[in-house]
């Protein structure tokens, strides 16, 4: 896939490419109905301008890009603005690098003049080796408002396929942070864990929430919103009392072990030494030319590898109404060297449909064993997932119309690449 425009980030050198004779700006949504103040009640839209606390939702997004402070390199694909995120898209190049790095005072570019080994051809496509790490311009550059910051996380497709990323900005100290009125642009880094993987110019490995404010329910307002309409369920998409679970910065949710009906599959684990993922190809891979099925056992526990990558579904369901957003956390570091969840972002909408009508999805779980075999339980708490409110009620949902989603209804699903 070729881009018409971009500006590649050189070893001191810019580098410019053609621009597109007429170039398309994102169409400005206008003001909607349905905003929701901290107690989940209705009041009347402001316009997107107005300072609220909240995650911007797709009007916001699409605003922003009107007004020139999300800026792409090319227009922004049919479906790029999710309903509260934006993905984010590879730009031509990537760089070769010796090691990970964040730039703290200075820009991105001159850390790759000492890091960068050589570059590869992104417009054309090309591998990317397992456990080597890679740098990528991203076509979106960002040029916020004061009060506006960012958070990014992989795709739900990157993390299960363990293939490692995060964002980086100019002059800053953290991962996956975009900080207040940034102006500058976005670079992925990204290393493939356990497959080689091809990827080409404008594939979305990652994408953005900006926001405004605090905008993380506390406890009491999650216990109320979960009493008003349930935001996590069980399996059989009954309301669970919120004197069952465990809310502490959000819901503290567990692995399952049980197989779905019909099934005696609890899990996968990747395969080593396999061939190449190819990303901008769906539904064709054989899935177990990459990964082993696990099948359930009467103790209903499993010992997990040191440094192997699994994928699992979680116990209770979640539902995500159209005025809030959630996010997956680790649960907790003291459970031991073990790493979950690569991807986090839930979209409004995600388990409960435009009108309440689904009953939950389950989460997928990405875990990664470190240093020692681990030992694990059905109904093990493995990953805390936290609601946060949204600026206004979305009009898109993931799954609705219109929607590119790939698991609205998914049970234990592998990416989007594999065969069902």
């Amino acid at each position: 896939m070729r881009t018409a425009s971009h500006f590649a980030v050189g070893l001191g050198k810019r580098e410019k490419v053609r621009r597109p004779q007429n170039p398309v700006k994102p169409k400005l949504a206008g003001r909607a109905s349905g905003v929701f103040d901290s107690a989940g009640r209705t009041v009347d839209s402001p316009p997107v301008t107005k300072r609220r606390v909240g995650i911007l939702t797709h009007h916001e997004l699409e605003a922003l890009a009107a007004d020139g402070a999300i800026q792409p390199a090319v227009p922004f694909a049919p479906d790029q603005v999710q309903p509260t995120s934006l993905d984010l898209r590879l730009g031509p190049v990537a760089y070769r690098i010796r090691a990970g790095f964040l730039p703290r005072t200075e820009p991105v570019a001159e850390r790759l003049r000492d890091l960068s080994l050589h570059t590869l051809d992104l417009e054309h496509g090309a591998v990317l080796e397992r456990g080597c790490i890679y740098l990528v311009p991203l076509l979106e550059t960002l040029a916020l408002p004061h009060d506006v910051s960012g958070r990014c996380n992989p795709k739900s497709s990157t993390g299960r396929i363990d293939l490692f990323t995060r964002v980086i900005t100019d002059a800053h100290e953290r991962f996956d942070d975009v900080r207040a009125g940034y102006h500058g642009r976005l670079f992925l880094e990204i290393m493939p864990r356990s497959f080689p993987v091809r990827v080409q110019t404008g594939l979305r490995l990652n994408q953005i929430r900006l926001l405004r404010g605090r905008t993380r329910l506390d406890d009491a307002d999650t216990t109320a919103e979960h009493g008003a309409s349930p935001l996590v369920t069980a399996a059989n998409g009954d309301a669970i009392e919120p004197s069952r679970l465990r809310i502490d910065g959000g819901f503290h949710l567990a692995v399952s072990l049980v197989p779905d009906p019909g099934s005696a599959i609890v899990g996968y684990r990747a395969k080593g030494y396999t061939g190449v993922v190819d990303l901008a190809s769906i539904g064709t891979h054989d899935p177990l030319a990459f990964f082993e099925p696990i099948e359930a056992t009467p103790t209903r526990r499993l010992l997990l590898e040191p440094e192997e990558f699994y994928i699992f579904q979680s116990r209770e369901r979640v539902r995500v109404p159209l005025h809030l957003a959630a996010e997956m956390h680790a649960y907790d570091v003291g459970i031991g060297e073990l790493r979950t969840n690569y991807a986090g972002f839930f979209d409004a909408g995600f388990g409960h449909g435009g009108s309440g009508e689904l009953r939950g999805t389950p989460a997928v779980l990405e875990v990664r064993p470190h240093d020692v075999p681990f030992l694990i339980d059905d109904g093990q708490v493995l990953f805390r997932l936290e609601f946060h409110r949204t600026l206004m009620r979305c009009e898109r949902w993931y799954g609705g119309p219109g929607s590119s989603s790939n698991y609205a209804r998914q049970g234990l699903t592998l990416a989007k690449y594999f065969r069902a």
